[in-house]
């Protein structure tokens, strides 16, 4: 029974290359490898292959050798030597540590200003405050004067 049940597959056929076309791609090959620059020839684009050829020592697999691709992703990260590393460039930031700063600053400035006096807290404290040493002196007075009071009572009474 065919593969594909009563219907029949449904795959392209088999197809197998001409040895002839074989052959003329492998001698095209082997003069591109002898020959680099016999397609271009200048000398001057002989000296700019040979330049990309040092630059990619990197034999590229499959798609990769047809296709120029520019995935920053891909990029092997290259490490620097200890003499390389400059210490005293100034760092980046990274997001997190940049607003970390900027909180914190304004947090101070806040303070800064409510110590003076000048935000809307500040105003609505000393108010608060203002009203609570009235009543603390009114208090006293009262006190005073009851305890004025009940001497002058126990003056009398002892008289």
């Amino acid at each position: 029974m065919p593969r594909g049940g009563k219907k029949g597959h449904k795959g392209r056929g088999k197809q197998f290359s001409n040895p002839e076309e074989i052959d003329r791609q492998m001698r095209a090959q082997k003069e591109l490898e002898e020959n680099p620059g016999a397609e271009k020839g200048s000398s001057e684009s002989e000296e700019e292959s040979s330049s990309d050829d040092e630059s990619e020592t990197k034999k590229r697999s499959g798609v990769e050798g047809l296709i120029e691709i520019e995935n920053p992703n891909r990029v092997s990260q290259k490490s620097k030597k200890v003499a390389e590393v400059d210490v005293s460039a100034p760092r980046e930031l990274s997001r997190r540590e940049r607003e970390e700063i900027e909180k914190q600053k304004s947090k101070e400035r806040y303070m800064k200003l409510h110590m003076e006096g000048k935000t809307e807290q500040a105003r609505a404290d000393l108010a608060r405050l203002a009203i609570i040493k009235k009543q603390r002196e009114e208090a006293a007075k009262k006190r005073d004067e009851l305890r004025k009071e009940k001497e002058a009572e126990e003056a009398k009474s002892k008289r």
